[in-house]
């Protein structure tokens, strides 16, 4: 991997709005981050491996990482990035566009292996969307996070988070005044785990199915972060949203070797 480079330098407006989702989650939840990144990787190369429940789940994530003192860069779908004010600063702030369902999506990869290469720490989420699994346990996994740790060399962190399904509704903003209102009165607590580095030694880039596998193996230990962070709720989770579809066609089943 080439690090030849200056290590990326997180700018001042996403340093400052680090902060801002601090003060913001704090206000909405109760916040509880455990596990650790070791400091050597803190300033990257990483990829961040992370379980998708809610639109509010890149605030949670950005204000977790702040208290570990990370920076990461955010692999975004597209559509954060035409928005006339938020996509300037997204842009400005180093994330990564994403532009799913079209044939400029692998160029978000491309983009994403340059910036670990270069010493950034890339958060993805491997399911590629918010995942509808009835139980809320991650679903299979697209290859994308996989292929780029393989390209890369990089280790891949599992965070995994609970809690952000009860702040904002899967079909906001639609219910978002509502979701807030009843998170400021209740205050709901999200937890977030960092986990340790998921082993990829045996997948090679260059070997047929690699990606699948390794694909496995980070939703497998993303699945295992998760659950001592709701074990009360192994099965299907307490707080019910009416408008959260359900699909359990892309249900994750555990890699067996």
């Amino acid at each position: 991997m080439d690090t030849a480079h200056s290590p990326w330098q997180p700018p001042l407006i996403w340093r400052g709005a680090l902060l801002l989702t601090r003060a913001l989650v704090g206000l909405l939840a109760r916040l509880e981050v455990t596990g650790d990144v070791p400091a050597h990787l803190r300033r990257g190369p990483l990829v961040l491996a992370a379980n998708h429940i809610s639109p509010f789940d890149p605030v949670v994530m950005a204000a977790a990482c702040h208290t570990r003192g990370i920076a990461p860069r955010i692999m975004a779908t597209a559509g954060l990035f035409r928005a006339p004010v938020l996509g300037a600063a997204m842009r400005h702030a180093g994330h990564i566009r994403v532009d799913r369902g079209t044939s400029a999506v692998h160029r978000a990869l491309d983009d994403a292996a340059t910036a670990v290469a270069r010493g950034s720490v890339i958060l993805i989420y491997p399911e590629g969307r918010i995942g509808l699994d009835p139980g809320m346990w991650p679903e299979s996994g697209k290859t994308g996070t996989a292929r780029l740790a393989l390209a890369c060399g990089a280790p891949v962190i599992p965070v995994a988070q609970w809690g952000a399904h009860e702040v904002l509704p899967y079909r906001a903003p639609r219910g978002m005044l509502r979701g807030i209102a009843r998170s400021l009165w209740r205050r709901p607590v999200i937890r977030v785990h960092f986990g340790a580095p998921v082993d990829l030694r045996e997948s090679s880039a260059a070997s047929p199915g690699a990606a699948r596998r390794a694909t496995g193996r980070i939703i497998d230990a993303l699945t295992d972060t998760l659950a001592p962070l709701r074990p009360d709720e192994p099965d299907l989770p307490r707080h019910v949203d009416p408008g959260r579809p359900s699909d359990s066609s892309r249900a994750h089943r555990r890699n067996q070797g």
